[in-house]
């Protein structure tokens, strides 16, 4: 490592590790790299560490990155954030991994992202984590008709799905100030 390089801090927060990595590359670049993270590219060993904390050491260290990478591409997005990033969002959604899918949706509750239309078939995944995502989404950026879909979950086998599908509900409701039947 060069001596003018700060050691990643692998063992800090999320949010620490993100604003850490802003210091060091720049908001842009961070929200570059970890959307091509996302995406399935390199972004380089320091900004893995950034991204992935302790974890990302075992993959650099030959364990199998599976998935994790992409996931942690997209974790970072939580923190930080810049519109060009919207794409690795959206091709996210349809991931193969059912976590990057989850965090996707995750990330586009959390920025507002216009994404409606995707999460739709997300309220049938097959993992429930998925379809809690796309419902807590929906309830936040959704119009009123998606109200229809997210209600047939009330009714899903899980109460992790049927929590936040009712949340999603009531909070459409309350946006629309209009009764969902």
């Amino acid at each position: 490592m060069p001596a003018d390089k700060t050691p990643v801090p692998v063992e800090a927060s999320p949010s620490d590790r993100m604003a850490a990595a802003v210091q060091t590359y720049g908001e842009r670049e961070t929200v570059d790299r970890a959307a091509a993270l996302l995406g399935g590219a390199n972004a380089g060993e320091d900004f893995l560490l950034s991204v992935g904390g302790t974890h990302a050491q075992g993959i650099l260290d030959g364990a199998p990155a599976l998935y994790w990478p992409e996931l942690w591409g997209a974790r970072a997005l939580l923190y930080v954030w810049h519109d060009s990033a919207g794409i690795a969002i959206k091709a996210g959604l349809t991931n193969q991994a059912w976590r990057v899918r989850e965090m996707c949706a995750r990330v586009v509750f959390t920025r507002e992202l216009p994404y409606a239309d995707m999460l739709l078939p997300m309220l049938e995944d097959e993992v429930p984590r998925v379809r809690a995502a796309a419902a807590r989404a929906l309830g936040k950026i959704g119009d009123f008709e998606h109200a229809a879909s997210i209600k047939k979950l009330l009714k899903d086998s899980e109460i992790e799905v049927r929590r936040p599908a009712g949340e999603a509900l009531q909070s459409i409701k309350d946006r629309f100030g209009r009764p969902i039947e």
